[in-house]
């Protein structure tokens, strides 16, 4: 059996590039979250332009999902989901509650869930951003309805469960070249009347200028 499978694979008429590049219609479910602190760990800072094309790879995009908490009183935050909005992302905000430590979080796994099973039937391949276990469910089930599903978290924080039932699983430390932000000379300053939304914010909302 195993050398029928090796000849098999000998004569396929695909490398493994092209079975990966025929993704079909690609769906993006990011959890906000959990992005955040893989970059804090993995010491970088996200360019969500960057992001975007890296996790689409040229592929016919049907929809980028960013789910996050929210506090409606943060206007440094409110830019970011402005400027996220207008760039090619799909925000879905969740209001955060206090818990009784005194910390604030926002779960937003059931819609992420809903999200990609309402879906379902519109993309080929889902491509989750996230290493929640508790996302393991919906993947499977999604997987169960012929939709390929990648994985794309740093391995340190993903849960064994959700790897278990994806397709392809990417280490966000693999990556991290084609996604963070590059260091930027600084310019005299200039205003940014007209500019527009082309210069990417931060998490907080602070805007860079863009490079001449």
């Amino acid at each position: 059996m195993t050398t029928m499978l090796s000849n098999l694979e000998a004569d396929s008429i695909f490398t493994p590039e092209q079975v990966l590049e025929n993704r079909g219609r690609v769906a993006i479910f990011i959890d906000g979250s959990n992005l955040f602190y893989a970059a804090l760990q993995l010491g970088i800072e996200i360019d969500y332009t960057k992001l975007l094309c890296r996790l689409t790879g040229g592929s016919r995009l049907l929809r980028a999902f960013f789910y996050t908490g929210v506090d409606r009183t943060n206007e440094k935050q409110q830019g970011f989901l402005l400027w996220m909005r207008r760039n090619g992302y799909r925000v879905i905000a969740k209001d955060l509650v206090q818990l009784p430590d005194g910390s604030k979080k926002a779960n937003l796994d059931v819609e992420i869930a809903v999200d990609m099973m309402a879906l379902v039937d519109s993309y080929d391949t889902a491509v989750l951003v996230s290493g929640d276990g508790d996302l393991a469910y919906a993947v499977n089930s999604v997987s169960y309805r012929g939709v390929r599903v990648e994985v794309v978290s740093l391995r340190s924080m993903t849960s064994d469960s959700l790897i278990n039932v994806s397709d392809r699983y990417i280490d966000l430390e693999m990556v991290k070249e084609d996604i963070q932000k590059t260091p930027r000379q600084s310019y005299p300053y200039r205003p940014l009347t007209g500019v527009g939304f082309l210069e990417q914010p931060d998490m907080n909302g602070h805007l860079e200028l863009p490079e001449p």
